[in-house]
């Protein structure tokens, strides 16, 4: 199965573009990594078994590529001028305190995070789609819950 790739784009680039956000915290790299995940699939010829795979196969793609993005000298070695742009607005003060929370994260527990609560995988397919045995990833979502829940009751107190 091969989706025309302006087909491709209307139909995951939110998902792709989000992807790269939990990862990068910077909407212009965000965007950045979503056209380059897409340039790759144009180019690929490569065939997948149904949308779904087509699907954790541009996931897998813009996180590998938002974290050579992360990992960067360059990254490392500037200071940005100023922060990431503007956030989301939240209604709840305890959505936007959540928000910040899972920010503040490494990036490898935001990813799991991501996948498992916003897209709706499961961890053996999150592990399919990270390279990650199944177990790793429950470990993963263990622990950042757990950073979580330190982060947000020491907030509150």
């Amino acid at each position: 199965m091969r989706m025309e790739t302006d087909e491709a784009l209307e139909k995951y680039q939110g998902d792709v573009y989000r992807a790269a956000y939990v990862i990068c915290r910077s909407r212009e790299d965000a965007e950045d990594v979503t056209q380059e995940t897409f340039f790759r699939y144009f180019r690929s010829d490569r065939e997948f078994d149904s949308q779904e795979h087509l699907k954790a196969w541009l996931l897998r793609t813009a996180m590998n590529l938002a974290k050579d993005i992360v990992r960067s000298f360059f990254r490392r070695s500037t200071v940005p001028l100023e922060e990431n742009g503007p956030l989301p607005v939240f209604r709840e003060t305890e959505d936007a305190e959540l928000f910040n929370a899972v920010m503040q994260l490494k990036p490898k527990y935001r990813a799991v995070l991501h996948l498992y609560y916003y897209e709706g995988y499961t961890a053996k397919e999150i592990g399919g789609i990270l390279h990650l045995s199944a177990g790793n990833v429950r470990m993963r979502l263990a622990r950042a819950r757990e950073m979580l829940k330190n982060s947000l009751e020491g907030g509150a107190e």
